[in-house]
This record gives structure tokens, sequence and C-alpha cells, in this order.
């Protein structure tokens, strides 16, 4: 019989968990038994996921911030050491899209927010957060990646470049943890998916005739609990 909380007395810490893949995932992972700590810069919209959470029954805590700044960053992982000591999951979801466009035409101080938020802050929670995930008896490192990552497609290169840069660190950062055999890093597309980052892509495009975040945090903690190797892309289906 398959345990309906796999992840009770687990820590997970969710990035971008406001709204769309990240919020999903959240109550997700919460559902399963989990305590959530999610993050995004709006509390009133992280409270609006924690309330749902708690009226179903989950357990979260909201930590608000800004994660371009890195002492944030830092300060959060000494918050976290200090009231439980060690991280079990943590999913990489926040992401900016930034403008469309040639490569000729991207603006270089957009470009450089952009990699700001899908690179640097995400490389500054993988250090923050290291000591802690290597205190867990088995931890999880999630990235959320796209489809132009690896396949380029004319004016994503901005945001395809910024993936493709995390891609990886995370595949590095799964060839540096394996051997010992505690932690595993797994990359996931989540393919065409009702986000508020989708409709500013596809401004045109009828939401209802993708699917719903929903679906991928199934797919997440499928994962989660399944035996793929550390270091595997996965794309979402469907």
């Amino acid at each position: 019989m398959t345990d309906p909380k796999p992840f009770a007395g687990k820590l997970a810490l969710v990035t971008g968990a406001s709204r769309g893949i990240g919020a999903a995932a959240a109550e997700a992972l919460a559902e399963a038994g989990a305590h959530v700590i999610l993050t995004a810069r709006t509390a009133t919209a992280l409270e609006i996921v924690e309330d749902r959470i708690h009226q179903a029954g989950g357990n979260a805590t909201i930590a608000p911030l800004d994660l371009t700044e890195t002492d944030h960053i830092k300060k959060l992982a000494e918050a976290v050491a200090g009231r439980w000591g060690s991280l079990d999951i943590l999913i990489l979801n926040a992401a900016m899209l930034g403008s469309l466009g040639p490569v000729e035409h991207l603006d270089g101080k957009e470009l450089e927010k952009v990699f700001r938020l899908n690179v640097l802050a995400n490389q500054a929670l993988i250090a923050a957060f290291d000591p802690l995930l290597r205190r867990a008896d088995r931890a999880e490192v999630i990235g959320i990646t796209s489809s132009v990552a690896a396949e380029p497609h004319a004016f994503w290169g901005g945001y395809g470049a910024s993936k493709a840069a995390l891609e990886t660190l995370l595949g590095a950062y799964a060839d540096e943890t394996a051997h010992a055999g505690r932690m595993r890093v797994q990359i996931i597309d989540p393919g065409a998916t009702r986000t508020r980052l989708r409709q500013l892509a596809f401004p045109g495009e009828e939401p209802e005739s993708v699917k719903a975040p929903e679906s991928v945090a199934a797919a997440i903690v499928e994962r989660l609990v399944g035996d793929c190797a550390t270091g595997s892309r996965t794309r979402v289906e469907g």
C-alpha cells in the first residue's frame, strides 16, 4: 500500500511559492506530510497559500524575502538551522522571464536581473542550505527548468541561457554530492503549464489549453518518492 504521508517529519523549502508551480508544489508536499517553508517576495500572497495548507490539515511557515539579496538567503538559512537543524527537501522554482527578443536586442540590465534570480540566487540558496541538506538522513534538491534550456528557440535566448546555466550548476552539484549517497539532485522541465510566466510569454494562449500547476506538483512528489538517479532530467508531459 502506498504511504499517504511519505514526507511526514520532513522539512521542505519551496521558492516562488506564492503562486503557480511553487504554490502547487508546496501544497502537494504539505499534503504528503512535510512541513513546508514558503518563500516569495509578497507576504500577503504567501499567507493565502499558507492558509490553504493549514485548512487542508498541513503545516507551513512563510518566509517573505527577495532572493536576489544574498544576505536575505543567508539569514533564512540561519533561521532554519536554529529552529529545525536540517533541511530534507529544497525546491528551486522561483524564476523571472525577462523580455523575449533577438539576442542582439536584449537589454543588458534586464538580462542581468534574469541571471541574478534564475542562476545566482539558486547558487546562493544551494550554498546557504548545503550544510543543512547534508545533515538530513536523505536530502532532495529539485530545480525547475525549461525546454528552451536544452533546445534553444528564437527570441528565448536570455531566459533559455539562464535556465541552461541553472541546469549546469545542478548537474555539477549532483556529481559533486553523488559519492556520499545521501543527496539526490533532479531537474524537472514542467512543459507547457498554466502559470503567470507562461501567460506573459504567450498572452494570446487560452489558459485552459495547457495543464494546471497541480499536474507538475504531482510529478514533483512522484520524482521525490521514486527511484530516479541523481542528476536526472525529466519533462512533465500532458
